[in-house]
Parts: structure tokens; sequence; C-alpha cells
């Protein structure tokens, strides 16, 4: 499949915050509370809040489009780390990388992975951060394939829960 990755723009921040609920249900729903999710959907995935991070000239947002009828299918998000462990003048967070379920398997993750290394690069960053869900067992060994490996811990609340994460780094320089 032919997915078209693009850089998002303002106009693109409701697509983008679509996708952003929908994929984060997808991901946890049946492991973490209902009203957590919905919570962390409202406070973190606003259209508003998406269009505050494209207009920030240190972030970028990429959108992947489905090349049937360019529906949102998935997004990247880079930002400046705000992440527990030391951060130096070159890192940059992962802050998000999702797909839709319709997505899954077909080389859509791998591929916004490495249009974030490039876009991180155009950035002067020379090592990427992210933080992930400790029992994402999934996304885990994604992260470790793509060369990430651990480097700290933390703990993310979702709604009213606090959670077990991992914090992974990976050199791009």
């Amino acid at each position: 499949m032919h997915w078209r990755l693009r850089r998002a723009s303002p106009a693109d921040a409701p697509a983008v915050a679509l996708v952003a609920g929908a994929s984060f249900l997808a991901t946890f729903a049946g492991i973490l509370d209902g009203a957590d999710i919905v919570a962390h959907v409202a406070k973190n995935s606003s259209v508003e809040a998406f269009r505050r991070w494209i207009a920030d000239p240190a972030s970028v947002v990429t959108l992947a489009e489905h090349p049937d009828g360019a529906a949102p299918v998935g997004y990247t998000m880079l930002t400046a780390p705000d992440l527990p462990i030391p951060a130096g003048p070159h890192d940059i967070e992962l802050r998000r990388i999702y797909t839709l379920p319709v997505a899954s398997g077909t080389g859509l993750g791998a591929l916004l992975m490495a249009r974030a290394v490039e876009d991180a690069r155009a950035l002067s960053a020379t090592r990427m951060l992210l933080g992930v869900y400790g029992g994402n067992r999934r996304a885990r060994l994604f992260y470790e394939r793509q060369g990430f490996a651990l480097a700290g811990r933390r703990q993310y609340q979702v709604g009213a829960t606090l959670h077990d994460d991992v914090v992974y780094a990976r050199d791009i320089g």
C-alpha cells in the first residue's frame, strides 16, 4: 500500500485529533479504564491542542492518509522533550506515533517512524526520546525493532489513574 505522509497544517487539526482519539481508544480499550480514556483524549487530543502543536515551530505533526480517498489513518508528533530523564539540547521527543487498525501490519508504523527520524534530523536533533505504557508489549517490541533502548521510567496519568511507563532513547545523529 502506498500511504501518503505529509506535514499537518492548522487546517488538519480536526483530522489529527480524530485519529488521536480513535487510535488511543483502539489501543487501550480493555486495558485502561474507559472513563480514563475518555478524559485523557478530551484533555490531550483536542482540536485546539493540535492547532497549538502544529503552529509551534519546534514541533512537527505528520499526518498519514489512506491512498484511496485520503482518509486520515495515522500520525506522529515531535516536540521538545518533556520526560523525567536528562535531555540535551539536541534531543527531541516522539510524543505520539499512532495508526488506526485499518493500517495494522501494512508497514505504516515503520514508514511513520522513518519520517519522524527525518523530520527530527531536519530540526538538528541527534537523539529521539519517547515514553510508552510499560504494559504495551506490542509498542515496546516495535520501538526496540526500530533501535530504541530503555533509558528510564516514569509515571504517566491517564484520566484519574497513574500508570507505569518506560522511556526509550535512540541516537539519530
